[in-house]
């Protein structure tokens, strides 16, 4: 395949929107917790692009005053409770650990569950974003019991979903580079993983990471918001469901 520009995928894009089966994305950030320039940034760039941004917070470190500066198009999900890693040395990152009693796994998950809400209040969506996207099956069995209705990790899903009463769509291209020095991963590298992903069943997801965004990576966002074809769907189409009221 030819080497893909900005101009090629846009078209690709309105063709497809043009022949009635447009392109769905939509964007998850992650880490969200404390109220520093980057958040702001994001914020702002969710608010002047008009897309919708799926904010995934980390209960524990999130400050009250993130919340103030919210607006329409952001929805907060929950990014596991602490954000801690507990896998035995050697392992894959966890905040889930097998070791771990699931008790205690779901008690952590259920008081992040009801700081976020008290936090975000109507614009809390009981979606679960585990950090490091890993996270244990019997885990996921009881979430819907916390309250949680949705499911969101990295890559191509194997269901849609994995749980009884809870929907899985995940995120497919991350922009961060992690084991290259936290870097952006290029242009050309995001457009080659998001064109092979155009033809999912799932909506498309683009995920993001604030904190450490890089000069490239803002831009490449600016870009990509400014397409024409694709249609950027807010968390609850995404997910399909009534966000329960806050009460």
């Amino acid at each position: 395949m030819a080497r893909l520009n900005w101009k090629k995928f846009e078209l690709e894009l309105v063709r497809r929107r043009d022949a009635g089966r447009p392109v769905q994305f939509w964007w998850r950030d992650d880490d969200a917790a404390v109220v520093r320039p980057e958040a702001k940034r994001l914020l702002e760039l969710a608010s002047s692009s008009g897309v919708p941004v799926s904010l995934a917070v980390v209960p524990v470190s999130a400050e009250p005053e993130l919340f103030q500066l919210l607006h329409d198009g952001v929805t907060v999900l929950q990014h596991g409770t602490d954000h801690r890693n507990r896998a035995a040395p050697g392992d894959k990152k966890t905040e889930y650990p097998a070791a771990e009693p699931v008790q205690a796994a779901v008690a952590r998950v259920s008081a992040g569950f009801r700081r976020l809400r008290e936090l975000a209040g109507g614009r809390f969506f009981p979606v679960f974003a585990p950090p490091w996207n890993r996270v244990r099956k019997d885990l996921l069995e009881k979430l819907p019991a916390i309250g949680i209705r949705g499911l969101s990790m990295y890559g191509a899903r194997a269901s849609a979903e994995p749980a009884p009463g809870l929907r899985q769509v995940n995120t497919h291209v991350d922009i961060v580079a992690w084991r290259q020095g936290k870097r952006f991963i290029g242009e050309d590298e995001a457009l080659r993983l998001a064109f092979k992903g155009l033809s999912m069943e799932e909506p498309f997801g683009w995920l993001t990471h604030h904190a450490v965004h890089e000069a490239g990576a803002w831009g490449f966002l600016e870009k990509l918001f400014s397409l024409e074809g694709p249609r950027w769907l807010s968390t609850a189409e995404v997910f399909s469901y009534t966000a329960p009221a806050h009460g």
